[in-house]
């Protein structure tokens, strides 16, 4: 009961996140690895992520930045089929420092300019938007870590709100539906984990339109507030992740 409970939970935070509140996603995968191993975790809540991002995507479907879309897909499949050749090289802890470190720096750069009463809005170029989407497809396909690497490249262009969730969720939809047939070649996504979850399918749909009501109903600064707050506790707990496997 207690195990059905918590994936219950998750699959809720996991439907906020894709209707445009990001910190809750954090919270899906270390809520069930309490009862089962991190990779399986993640494997079992990727199929309520994508059924997630079908409902999110048509949420969405006004809002998002053509620019940013077709520059971030193409780039975050570059990264995920690196990320594909490479999953058995590359240390899971070592992407997680890398990525903790982006969003890190980018917070204190924001917060450098803030201070420095800087705060014209970048816009979006291919150079930067290549390189952050590949590094976004590559992170989030070894240790679905994809937001920071997103984010540094998104949040200084400064988009509004809705736009900016609006991107971020169909980005990541992409990138969901790019990581599923290398996940179910590895075994983390099989037909008994989707018979497991299956039951659990309306609270995804659920999280998603709560997480989209949230978002049209918050201002615009305590949105980024927000996610800024997120992001910061997310790289937080990927060092903490880190430390605990170098250092245990």
């Amino acid at each position: 009961m207690a195990f059905w409970i918590a994936a219950g939970a998750a699959t809720f935070f996991v439907g906020m996140s894709k209707g445009g509140l990001p910190m809750m996603a954090m919270m899906g995968v270390p809520i069930l690895s309490i009862f089962i191993a991190p990779a399986a975790a993640a494997g079992l809540l990727l199929p309520m992520y994508i059924l997630a991002d079908v409902y999110a995507v048509w949420l969405f479907r006004g809002h998002y930045s053509a620019r940013n879309l077709k520059i971030l897909i193409p780039a975050a499949a570059i990264g995920i089929f690196v990320a594909f050749l490479l999953v058995s090289r590359v240390p899971v802890e070592a992407t997680k420092l890398v990525v903790a470190l982006i969003g890190l720096g980018y917070l204190a750069d924001a917060l450098r300019k803030r201070l420095a009463g800087d705060v014209a809005a970048r816009p979006a170029d291919v150079p930067r938007g290549l390189f952050w989407g590949a590094l976004a497809g590559f992170t989030s396909y070894i240790s679905h870590a994809g937001g920071p690497p997103f984010q540094a490249y998104t949040l200084p262009q400064k988009m509004p709100k809705m736009t900016f969730a609006g991107t971020a969720t169909i980005t990541f939809a992409c990138i969901n539906w790019m990581k599923l047939p290398p996940y179910i070649l590895a075994g983390q996504v099989s037909w008994e984990s989707l018979r497991q979850i299956a039951v659990l399918a309306p609270l995804a749909l659920i999280g998603a339109w709560s997480g989209y009501r949230v978002t049209r109903w918050l201002p615009e600064r305590a949105f980024f507030a927000l996610v800024n707050a997120a992001l910061g506790l997310l790289c937080l707990k990927l060092l903490a992740e880190v430390g605990q496997a170098w250092w245990p």
